[in-house]
């Protein structure tokens, strides 16, 4: 590039998707002249779902943005908790993300997945579509520009996984209500009309079941239930801090 050259210093929650030099102080970056902030923000590897307030010399300014020579720019993180306008709050979650898939659906928060890759395109046009929150681990796939919204997941472990989102985004929680399996709602089931879906111990053994009314899979309080409930009375614990 040979246009004017603009300083950008980035929130340290943004620290992880920049250059070492870049994550003190005031960079320098020699822009086109033409190029929105949103693009040379992007550029530099810092998807546009991770920022929040763009301040420019003291003016906050929009991702469209055209800096010019000298202005000093400030990239902040998102604010948390981050209030998503526009639909009730849903997520889709890319093939990388099956186990935090399956503990937001048990905590009751809708979240679409499939353990078959649809592909970046796809993946972003049912966002847009559908108008859910693309959870990823994926920068690439979170800067297409259909999505409706999205995340960076910052951790690789499953329960880092699912405090980051919940304290990130605040979402209503309904534990044991959804299907951990398809999305699904669950009903009350009778014993008697599943009892022919069910194991001889099974059936000896409990008399309390849900069932989900689209994959009509069914649920009891097995020998997974303590772990399971752990993870909902921390998710509720931290959720009413």
């Amino acid at each position: 590039m040979n246009g004017p050259e603009i300083h950008l210093s980035f929130a340290s929650e943004l620290h992880l998707f920049v250059a070492a030099g870049r994550r003190t102080g005031r960079a320098p970056m020699v822009t086109d002249g033409a190029s929105t902030l949103g693009h040379v923000v992007e550029s530099l590897g810092v998807p546009l779902t991770e920022v929040g307030r763009l301040v420019s010399d003291g003016r906050e300014v929009t991702a469209a943005h055209i800096p010019t020579a000298g202005e000093h720019v400030e990239v902040r993180a998102v604010e948390r908790p981050q209030r998503i306008p526009g639909a009730p709050l849903r997520f889709l979650l890319d093939v990388h993300l099956g186990t935090l898939a399956r503990r937001l659906r048990l905590l009751g928060v809708d979240a679409a997945y499939t353990n078959e890759d649809p592909g970046d395109a796809a993946l972003a046009a049912l966002s847009a579509k559908e108008q859910r929150v693309l959870l990823s681990r994926d920068r690439g796939l979170l800067q297409r520009r259909e999505i409706w919204a999205g995340a960076y997941v910052y951790s690789d472990r499953p329960d880092d996984q699912l405090r980051d989102v919940l304290g990130r985004f605040a979402p209503e929680l309904a534990p044991w209500t959804r299907c951990t399996a398809c999305n699904g709602p669950l009903t009350e089931a009778d014993k008697d009309s599943v009892q022919d879906q069910l194991h001889h111990g099974t059936q000896r053994t409990y008399d309390v079941f849900a069932q989900c009314t689209e994959c009509k899979r069914i649920y009891w309080r097995g020998a997974h239930h303590a772990h399971l409930e752990a993870i909902v009375e921390e998710a509720l614990r931290d959720s009413a801090v």
